[in-house]
């Protein structure tokens, strides 16, 4: 799953008919150069590979006025539709996407209803307890994780790691259950 072909997608998705330069201006204006690695060139490769897989409906413009190829247009197709929320579900529902893929889905969490949304992240919430669990099932009680070198600092990571992605989106889960954000079917 990729970071980028959420993004894009979502931000055709939020602008409905949309030039490749207005997609990747709001990427850029959202920082997703940076922290999702949405450069201009891996923008406009997602919006060709989106569009030759049908996902993408493709419009020519007017010819540029600077005598340059017409400008393309791009809006979401129906199958477009479904893969963008079923990335966006997947995304939020995991517990161990790629920072940058979370980072993705909860910039459009709003595209989604209130319920649909607590719904997935509490099936996150509950995929993270698991896993933590699992690092924590074969260690002896009371261990001292300090004692057992870098093993155990290993070991401290993914159990910070495990806490510190529960708290987060429990902290999500109640501001979204408290009303944060105008989510999709409310007024």
């Amino acid at each position: 799953m990729s970071a980028v072909r959420l993004l894009v997608l979502g931000a055709v998705r939020r602008r409905g008919r949309v030039h490749g330069y207005q997609v990747r201006t709001d990427l850029e204006s959202w920082g997703a150069h940076e922290w999702a690695r949405a450069t201009s060139g891996s923008v406009y490769h997602a919006l060709k590979a989106l569009a030759k897989d049908g996902l993408l409906r493709v419009h020519d413009t007017a010819p540029s006025e600077a005598g340059g190829p017409p400008r393309m247009e791009y809006e979401l197709t129906q199958e477009g539709e479904a893969a963008y929320l079923a990335l966006l579900r997947s995304a939020l529902a995991s517990r161990d996407p790629r920072l940058d893929l979370l980072a993705a889905a909860v910039g459009f969490i709003d595209d989604l209803p209130r319920d649909a949304a607590v719904a997935l992240l509490r099936e996150r919430a509950a995929e993270l307890a698991e896993w933590r669990a699992s690092i924590t099932e074969y260690l002896p009680p009371d261990t001292d994780l300090d004692t057992w070198g870098p093993v155990g600092e290993v070991i401290g990571l993914w159990l910070n790691t495990a806490d510190s992605r529960t708290a987060w989106t429990r902290r999500l889960i109640d501001r979204l259950e408290g009303g944060a954000f105008t989510m999709a079917g409310e007024d």
